[in-house]
């Protein structure tokens, strides 16, 4: 199995440095391969030095403008070098089973959103976490909430964002996953919508 962890190539405080370093060592402990950004700084080389400490596989994607900027990791298991950003995101998808989130910024979660986007969209199956390190996630799973009470976030597809504060906890419910039995045509205001536009 392979899991793509989201995370930041910006410097972190040491409580995030070392949650990204024990998941990349949790993983590894358990098998799973780590496919992720590339990089060998911020939580990016944490998570994939925490991999590699414990002998695990460690997938990079990073794009070619960016491998100066990142600083590309040497030691990886693989590393693939790609044209931009979309080719990055692509790729790193297609090499996974899994994806999840650490804490990072706008790119991070740029990412997590287009993976949740495309499981709604039916374009995979793959479960999609967050692991809330430290309550970092808060004020955005707030943000969900909001989306989901003023109707912009459908139920089901709130269900289909995992979150958790224990990554192995997450790992057994990615175990777990079946996306929600859910359609348009299951919602009678936008199947009565549709119909009469």
């Amino acid at each position: 199995m392979r899991v793509c962890v989201y995370c930041g190539s910006s410097s972190a405080s040491s409580t995030y440095l070392s949650a990204a370093r024990r998941v990349g060592a949790t993983l590894a402990g358990r098998g799973i391969e780590v496919v992720y950004g590339g990089g060998r700084v911020g939580t990016m080389g944490a998570l994939a030095d925490g991999a590699l400490e414990a002998g695990g596989r460690v997938i990079g994607v990073i794009p070619e403008a960016l491998v100066g900027w990142e600083v590309a990791h040497e030691d990886l298991t693989e590393l693939h070098v790609v044209a931009g950003l979309h080719e990055r995101k692509a790729m790193m998808a297609a090499l996974s089973d899994a994806v999840v989130a650490l804490p990072g910024g706008a790119g991070t979660l740029d990412e997590l959103f287009e993976s949740w986007t495309w499981a709604q969209l039916g374009v995979h199956a793959k479960p999609v976490g967050v692991l809330n390190v430290a309550g970092f996630f808060d004020p955005l799973l707030a943000m969900v909430e909001h989306m989901q009470v003023e109707g912009f976030l459908k139920p089901a597809y709130r269900e289909m964002l995992l979150v958790d504060d224990d990554l192995d906890r997450l790992l057994d419910r990615f175990a777990d996953y079946r996306p929600p039995d859910y359609t348009w045509s299951d919602d009678p205001v936008d199947a009565d919508e549709a119909s009469s536009s």
